[in-house]
C-alpha cells in the first residue's frame, strides 16, 4: 500500500467574485488526507461546501489558494488537458443522476473511460465486460440506458467509474435518486468493491445516516471541516446538529 495520501489538501480555500462588492467564499482553510484504501464520507447539507470541495477532489474546479496533491502530484502546475488526463486516468465518478448516454449500450458507456484513454478496442470490450459482470449486469449489457431501472443504471455507472482502474471513486449522492431498496443494493456494491477490491471511495452525501456506513466520516459545515471521524466514535445525531449551529465568522459560506 501507498505511504503517500491519495488525496492530500493543505490550507485550500475557494473564493468567487475575486475583488469584487459580492466577493464570496464557499472554503476555508481545508486540511484533508484520504490514504489508499479508505472508505471515506464527506457529509454535509445543502449549502456547506461539500459540492465544491467534491470538485477540487475530482480536478474539475480549482483552489483559490492553498495545496491539492493527488497520489503525489502538485494539481496546481497541471494545465487544463494534463488535469483532464489525470481525471481521466485517476478518479472515476459516480453521479446521482447517473449521467449515462443515452443512445449507446450498458457495455459502450462502460467503455467510454478506456476509449479516451487510448485502450484498443478488444482490450476495452474485454475490460468492460469483465467490469459488467462484476457489478451484476451481465445480462443487460446490450441494453441502452432508457431499458434500464434507475438501480441498474447506477451498476452501470460504478463499473465504468472503475474502467480505468482509478485510484479514487468519488460518488455524488449515488443513492439520491433511487428508492431504499435500490439505494441498499448501491450501498452493497460500494462496500463490495472497498472490501473485495480495495478501492478508495470518498462519498459525498447530506445522510449522516449513510454517511455513518462508511469508515470515515468527514462532516463540513459553512465551508469547514468540523468533524472528522472513525465510524467507531461517530454518531450521526451529533453531525447533524453540529451542521446546524456551526458557522464561521465573518463572511458566509453560500452555496454547495
Amino acid at each position: 500500500m501507498n505511504n503517500i495520501p491519495v488525496i492530500h489538501m493543505s490550507s485550500v480555500t475557494k473564493k468567487y467574485y475575486i475583488g469584487e462588492p459580492n466577493e464570496l467564499q464557499i472554503l476555508f482553510d481545508i486540511a484533508l488526507d484520504i490514504n489508499e484504501g479508505e472508505f471515506v464520507s464527506i457529509v454535509g447539507a445543502s449549502g456547506s461546501g461539500k459540492s465544491t470541495l467534491m470538485n477540487i477532489i475530482g480536478l474539475l474546479d480549482r483552489p483559490t489558494d492553498g495545496s491539492y496533491m493527488l497520489n503525489g502530484t502538485d494539481t496546481k502546475v497541471l494545465d487544463d488537458i494534463q488535469l483532464s488526463r489525470i481525471r481521466n486516468k485517476e478518479i472515476g465518478f459516480v453521479f446521482q443522476n447517473f449521467n449515462l448516454i443515452p443512445k449507446i449500450t450498458a457495455l459502450k458507456n462502460v467503455e467510454l473511460p478506456l476509449l479516451y484513454a487510448g485502450v484498443s478496442q478488444k482490450k476495452r470490450t474485454e475490460r468492460a465486460m469483465e467490469l459488467i459482470e462484476l457489478v451484476g449486469m451481465g445480462d443487460r449489457y446490450t441494453h441502452d440506458p432508457s431499458q434500464l431501472s434507475g438501480g441498474q443504471k447506477q451498476r452501470v455507472a460504478i463499473a465504468r467509474a472503475m474502467a480505468n482502474n482509478p485510484s479514487i471513486i468519488l460518488a455524488d449522492e449515488p443513492t439520491g435518486a433511487l428508492d431504499t431498496k435500490t439505494g441498499r443494493m448501491v450501498m452493497d456494491l460500494f462496500h463490495r468493491l472497498h472490501k473485495e477490491e480495495g478501492k478508495t471511495i470518498v462519498l459525498i452525501t447530506h445522510s449522516p445516516e449513510l454517511a455513518s456506513e462508511t469508515d470515515r466520516m468527514i462532516t463540513i459545515s459553512d465551508g469547514r471541516i468540523i468533524a472528522d471521524a472513525d465510524r467507531t466514535s461517530y454518531n450521526a445525531d451529533e453531525a447533524v446538529a453540529e451542521q446546524e449551529v456551526s458557522a464561521p465568522e465573518g463572511k458566509e459560506a453560500e452555496g454547495e
